[in-house]
């Protein structure tokens, strides 16, 4: 027996009737009311984390689409941020005239959608009840832990409010399509118990359609990009596939790799030798597990009932490759390898979604007649489990709201947005250089200047380190004004941003132009910038 269901929803002809039933219907408009939250987050679009880097990224490809050079610096190198989504947006930015941010907007639109499309059609393979696709994207949001969290490629509400605008949702919601398209491929291509392989989902165009998405995925976001591999590779160990489909699956890797290879902005496979930078960055993933993900322990029951009725069910293989790929990165100090945790949280949310959609038609007749059996409570126990998760997160809405407006225990559990520096741009000009520490350097960027050294690492840019020592010289207390000096003609220094230190120190060839929030001061360098 497959790992996957024998029924063939994919073609919209699901076996049997099914009708809309008032768990269902409660269950798409509790979704809705979520979506409706995101969608207002899009609107506020709180900045956070790595949002400067991808406002940067678009920035430079709206000025120069075939030779864009560094996003943060002023460098003529590659940057595996030049991605076909972010090339897309860089286009739509080009076109239109829109802001960065208004395109990131429309971007984070069309990623949401792609996500929330992607995991109904990858839960039409898995289910046919009604109430399973939004019961899924409930669980992949809510299903969480109550300890504070958020990194691009987790799923989780307060992520997701954080994230919306990277391209890492749009990986992640393709790498459900993938799966979706997979699953498809597979049944049609005469690996599936009663498919057939005259189909055309099952001939080469499907199978090369799925090599080229996989390739974009892995553009698009290399860490989603593993996990949508690892997904992938679970579902074809679950179909147990005929011979004639691993021809076909070759020449779609193969047409894959192709894409990766000829991928103009950046050498991919050079990102391999990256890891060990990316560690310290990650280690962090590996800390407070069950504070963050507690709840996500529901759904792992519900993989080992799975794996009681089906060893080979496509969630459990799922899962099992995830956990053991995670458990690696921790034994062995590759901390980025925590990356991959997605590969095991979402096949366990997905699972007890499915359990609860599966048993919920019984479980309201269970309870009036006085008949509960624990098969028959899934559904409560997932209700539970979702309003501690949806409660554990209710801090986002202070990103649609004002904060005022939200009651103490909500107020306490958001999180400030940190603040732009548009305050800057009526004096900064687009590629202008700015000396500023790291923090500052995360969001300078956006608005179309350089800074003197990257504020997030960068594999491609060799002289990255040495980059750093002249920010950390430049402000040290001890420096002379020759070696500021130096710095500035070196670099190209035109202004400098820092929250009034060389002010107070009385640092010259400096002059004060506009002071922003924070007790942050925009200088402009005067001369040769130490006299």
């Amino acid at each position: 027996m497959s790992g996957l269901p024998e029924w063939p929803v994919y073609s919209g002809r699901v076996t049997g009737r099914l009708r809309t039933t008032r768990v269902a219907a409660l269950v798409l408009l509790l979704l809705l009311l979520l979506l409706l939250l995101l969608l207002l987050v899009v609107v506020r679009l709180p900045w956070a984390g790595d949002l400067g880097i991808h406002a940067a990224t678009v920035e430079r490809l709206r000025h120069s689409l075939l030779d864009p050079g560094n996003p943060l610096v002023d460098a003529d190198t590659p940057s595996p941020y030049y991605s076909p989504w972010t090339v897309l947006l860089g286009c739509v930015a080009k076109v239109t005239g829109w802001s960065v941010f208004v395109v990131l907007r429309a971007g984070a639109l069309v990623a949401l959608g792609v996500l929330v499309t992607g995991v109904w059609r990858f839960v039409r393979v898995l289910s046919a009840r009604p109430a399973a696709p939004a019961l899924a994207l409930l669980c992949l949001v809510l299903l969480w832990g109550t300890a504070p969290f958020s990194w691009s490629g987790f799923l989780g509400l307060h992520s997701l409010a954080l994230t919306i605008a990277y391209p890492s949702v749009l990986a992640l919601g393709l790498a459900f399509h993938l799966w979706a398209w997979l699953g498809r491929a597979v049944r049609e291509g005469g690996g599936w118990p009663g498919g057939s392989s005259g189909e055309w989902w099952g001939g080469w165009w499907g199978w090369l359609g799925c090599g080229v998405l996989w390739a974009v995925v892995l553009l698009v976001h290399q860490f989603s990009g593993v996990v949508a591999s690892l997904g992938a590779l679970a579902v074809m160990v679950s179909a147990r596939a005929g011979r004639r489909v691993w021809g076909r699956l070759g020449a779609g890797v193969a047409l894959g790799v192709g894409v990766l290879w000829v991928w103009p902005y950046y050498d991919f496979f050079a990102l391999l030798g990256a890891g060990d930078g990316m560690d310290a960055v990650h280690r962090s993933l590996y800390r407070d597990l069950l504070g963050r993900y507690w709840l996500v322990l529901v759904g792992v029951v519900a993989l080992g009932v799975r794996w009681w009725r089906d060893r080979w069910d496509v969630l459990v293989l799922f899962f099992v490759l995830g956990a053991v790929v995670f458990a690696a990165g921790g034994v062995s100090g590759h901390w980025s390898w925590g990356r991959v945790l997605p590969a095991a949280l979402i096949p366990a949310q997905l699972a007890v979604a499915l359990e609860a959609a599966d048993r919920g038609g019984r479980v309201v007749r269970a309870w009036r007649a006085g008949a509960w059996r624990p098969r028959a409570g899934w559904g409560w126990v997932l209700g539970v489990a979702l309003v501690v998760g949806a409660w554990a997160q209710a801090g986002v809405l202070g990103y649609v709201v004002e904060r005022g407006v939200l009651p103490g225990v909500v107020e306490a559990k958001y999180r400030e947005p940190w603040a732009g520096y548009h305050w800057i741009t009526p004096w900064v000009a687009y590629g202008d250089v700015v000396m500023a520490r790291e923090f500052p350097s995360r969001r300078i960027p956006a608005y179309g200047a350089y800074t003197v050294a990257p504020g997030y690492p960068d594999f491609f840019l060799r002289d990255e380190e040495a980059r750093g020592v002249a920010v950390r010289r430049y402000f040290s207390e001890g420096a002379v004004g020759s070696v500021r000096a130096g710095i500035v003609r070196e670099y190209g220094v035109r202004w400098v941003v820092d929250r009034g230190e060389l002010l107070r120190r009385g640092v010259e060839g400096l002059r004060v132009v506009a002071r922003g929030p924070g007790g942050e001061v925009l200088y402009a360098v005067v001369g040769d910038g130490a006299r």
